[in-house]
């Protein structure tokens, strides 16, 4: 029997080809979709939102003075998190906020070059989360719940929706966060929806995917070497029964196969104008790694790939955060500002939905960690699950408004509450998808991203 009737007689004749329809075929939406594909730039550790973006003039007139018992949050008051005794004196914002553009939104002039965007963005002030730890926070904002194992929104995203390019995977995370077996994996949705995880994208040459291509043998030659096992394991899938992990590890191969066409190209940026590269900060001390993985976030999105995550490091600031944040912020400031352009320049924002995000934010009060007083070391702000800050654009966002709002201080949130559970619905709900439809039977039961909570934000929505 020649190669062609052996993949024939185990029903392997149209995979070999490429022409069946498979799980990351795209799949129907529930309804007109405002936004194609998502790109979260994580800001993992906690970045301080009364620093940036949620401006209380409260907290710089009361600086130095304690903070009234009433705002301190119960769980803090309970013993939960952090202890109450490391925390001091209310901490005015380290650099002043000024209104920005025409909407007039306050932004910290720690991000200057974002500001200049405040028209595009949406603040949602009224952030809530159940953890003050950072890696159940971090796992509940990637997978909806804080301690057990769940999907990750990228997965999920594939599962609804199938991926945007057929010859690259669909959910890519260029540095992965602290985790990522667990904040970009599958745990029990199938391993085609695993994510591509791009490693050491700080300098050149570290954006690229390990062990891809085979320059030693020519492409028909590596085609018929992957034909033959794929028809090997299939032929075994059918005497021994369908397994999830065997099956997906053959859809695996087929989608590294196809990815040698196009990857390499996509993850190459060396074409990119110097034009285009300056405006990242692309060869200029402490925007160059961050501008890197922004620029190429932008090229993944424009090659269609459907849920990109980017990582900024080293965000909690326990200590001297008037030396700390600012030096974060210089790292991301110019290169997420020249994303936000490039995807405006190239029609691709309005159909893209941009988030930026930490797993929680700080706490309005000094926090003076026993060894870092002991070190003279300055205080920086705890933990704050309670009431944060983030901001979205582009992919049918309302832009140019604030949403939700914290206490005087910036403690809690008041005002338009957002839990994770609504973020996820929201995000879903602009790329065409109900959160609630959005299920995979498991153990026995349906499961979905938003558990059995969440709704839509409906405030924000264009």
């Amino acid at each position: 029997m020649n190669r062609r009737a052996f993949l024939q007689s185990v029903g392997l004749g149209a995979l070999a080809t490429g022409a069946q329809a498979g799980p990351l075929t795209p799949k129907a939406t529930h309804f007109e979709p405002r936004a194609k594909r998502v790109i979260m730039l994580f800001m993992e550790g906690g970045p301080s939102q009364v620093d940036l973006i949620d401006y209380k003039p409260e907290l710089i007139r009361f600086h130095g003075r304690r903070v009234p018992d009433s705002f301190i949050p119960n769980k803090t008051r309970e013993g939960k998190g952090e202890p109450l005794k490391e925390f001091g004196a209310l901490k005015g914002p380290i650099a002043p906020f000024r209104q920005r553009g025409q909407s007039g939104l306050w932004i910290s002039d720690l991000i200057p070059h974002v500001a200049r965007h405040a028209d595009d963005l949406c603040i949602l002030n009224g952030m809530m989360a159940d953890s003050t730890e950072h890696g159940t926070a971090t796992q509940q904002l990637h997978t909806g719940l804080p301690v057990l194992r769940r999907p990750s929104m990228g997965a999920w995203l594939l599962h609804g929706l199938g991926a945007g390019n057929p010859n690259l995977p669909g959910f890519v995370v260029v540095s992965p966060p602290a985790g990522s077996a667990v904040n970009c994996g599958t745990d029990f949705l199938p391993d085609i929806y695993q994510s591509t995880i791009l490693r050491d994208t700080e300098s050149e040459g570290g954006d690229s995917i390990r062990y891809l291509v085979d320059d030693s043998l020519p492409r028909d030659l590596r085609r018929q070497q992957l034909d033959f096992l794929s028809a090997v394991n299939q032929d075994h899938a059918k005497r021994s029964g369908q397994d999830p992990l065997q099956t997906g590890l053959i859809e695996a191969n087929e989608l590294a196969f196809r990815m040698q066409t196009e990857a390499p190209e996509v993850l190459d940026y060396s074409n990119e104008s110097l034009a285009t590269r300056r405006l990242y900060g692309i060869g200029e001390g402490h925007t160059d790694a961050f501008g890197r993985q922004c620029l190429m976030a932008r090229r993944l999105a424009e090659a269609g790939v459907r849920f990109i995550q980017v990582t900024s490091k080293d965000w909690d600031h326990h200590r001297d955060i008037d030396s700390n944040l600012p030096k974060k912020c210089r790292q991301i400031d110019q290169p997420i500002a020249a994303l936000l352009t490039d995807l405006k320049q190239r029609g691709l924002l309005e159909d893209t939905l941009v988030v930026w995000c930490g797993e929680f934010g700080r706490t309005p009060v000094r926090q003076g960690l026993t060894d870092a007083k002991k070190k003279g070391i300055p205080p920086g702000r705890g933990h704050n699950p309670f009431g944060w800050s983030l901001w979205m654009a582009g992919g049918g966002i309302k832009a140019g408004q604030s949403y939700g709002a914290t206490d005087e201080f910036g403690y809690s949130s008041v005002i338009g509450r957002v839990h994770i559970h609504d973020l996820h619905a929201t995000m879903l709900h602009l790329l065409g998808i109900n959160h609630e439809r959005l299920t995979y039977r498991h153990a026995g039961r349906d499961y979905r991203l938003t558990d059995l909570a969440g709704r839509v934000v409906n405030g924000i929505v264009s």
